[in-house]
């Protein structure tokens, strides 16, 4: 009997190993994003510039000709792989492969994407900002969940779950608009070479090859095709990752083996790596008042604002009407807690923001103004309604996080 137990907590694996300390890596994105600002603005600005943006000496590839492009074309496919295995992961075995229970992530998650793009739009008014609406959908998966590791066991363990399910879902949407609202041309001669490739590697799952290099080696096949096609190369670490067999001839769990060897290089290499070349922003000659101009204004509206009216009233709704059950042991307002954090959109938000406005470097860096503070403010309040309401002190909950029953 004792041989069964092992595979029932393996299933689970790749989220310790994301979050080894659930608080350690959102910890690492907060100093990374604070050394970001701190670089963009010290005597060592020009050094930071050059370092991300100055031609490359010699690239293997000509349309990576600066370290910046390398990052977010090139590492942060890593990133996206690791979303792809466990986006498949948690439709196949995981917690939205039940109906009922994906019922509650999917509709908060969607809510929590148009909400905040509808708020933009209402703040920005549109026009030459039109192309930012998705900067404030995304919430940061790391971020969030070091948010609450901070809290410790203070908050059940279902809305942990909980949010990890909708910032989950969240990515899945994340993607989709990417390439389907961030690719203004596309090769059609790359693109069926992608598409040749990604069948090749369907048929080495077809066929059950439980060796990782093949697919390895077309993953790599399939980034470069898709960098050319027009369409961004990230797309590609989510596409290769479907393929991935969840178990291999002999029953091993293939997939998650790979995604929790790649988690934990992905949450504190890849990410901190981005978050360090992106997040930095010359505050020089503005004042307080560049937070009000309509771009910053509009993402952190939509982050602070959007994200909880659209997460908050979507659960609401969906319980009340009886379309899906809430998260076991959470009140109300732990519930609105956990909506403000999901307002915390730092990975996406920039690599969405660089997207939506290309080659124009001022309204880049007034997205990431926005994200940063629109970020910043979800962190600290979403912390403070936790800290302050819930109901569940350290003293009263087991060491998963549940409440323990009053004596």
């Amino acid at each position: 009997m004792a041989k069964n137990n092992p595979p029932l907590r393996s299933l689970f694996a790749p989220v310790r190993a994301l979050f080894v300390s659930d608080a350690s890596a959102g910890i690492l994105l907060i100093i990374v994003a604070a050394a970001a600002m701190l670089a963009a603005n010290s005597p060592l600005a020009a050094e930071y510039k050059e370092l991300f943006y100055g031609d490359l000496t010699w690239t293997p590839i000509a349309k990576l000709d600066d370290l910046h492009l390398w990052i977010n074309d090139g590492l942060m496919a890593v990133f996206f792989f690791v979303v792809g295995l466990e986006v498949k992961r948690e439709l196949i075995e995981g917690q939205l492969a039940d109906p009922m229970k994906r019922r509650l992530p999917v509709v908060a998650a969607a809510a929590g994407m148009f909400v905040p793009a509808a708020v933009y739009m209402l703040v920005s008014g549109g026009g030459e900002y039109a192309s930012g609406w998705a900067i404030p959908a995304a919430t940061d998966i790391a971020f969030a969940m070091g948010v609450l590791g901070l809290l410790g066991n203070r908050v059940p363990a279902s809305l942990r779950l909980f949010l990890l399910t909708v910032a989950i879902v969240d990515d899945i949407g994340a993607v989709m608009v990417i390439a389907l609202f961030y690719t203004p041309t596309i090769k059609m001669v790359w693109l069926v070479a992608s598409v040749v490739v990604f069948g090749l590697m369907v048929g080495l799952n077809r066929a059950r090859v439980s060796v990782l290099w093949p697919y390895i080696l077309m993953s790599l096949v399939l980034w470069y095709c898709v960098l050319n096609t027009g369409v961004h190369a990230t797309i590609a670490g989510v596409v290769a990752a479907l393929t991935i067999p969840m178990h291999g001839r002999s029953g091993n769990h293939m997939l998650e083996k790979l995604e929790h060897n790649l988690a934990p290089w992905s949450a504190y290499l890849v990410v901190p790596v981005f978050g360090f070349a992106n997040a930095g922003v010359s505050l020089q000659g503005l004042g307080v008042e560049a937070l009000l101009d309509p771009l910053p204004y509009a993402i952190a509206a939509g982050l602070v604002i959007g994200k909880q009216l659209g997460i908050f009233s979507a659960v609401w709704l969906a319980v009340k009407t009886g379309f899906a059950q809430a998260p076991d042991n959470a009140s109300w307002i732990e519930i609105y807690g956990v909506s403000i954090l999901c307002g915390i959109g730092f990975t996406m938000s920039l690599f969405i923001g660089g997207l939506a406005f290309p080659g124009n470097q001022l309204l880049i860096d007034e997205a990431k103004i926005g994200i940063l503070t629109g970020s910043a403010i979800s962190a600290i309040l979403g912390y403070i309604v936790l800290r302050m309401t819930t109901a569940h002190t350290a003293e009263e909950c087991d060491d998963k996080g549940n409440p323990l029953p009053k004596e």
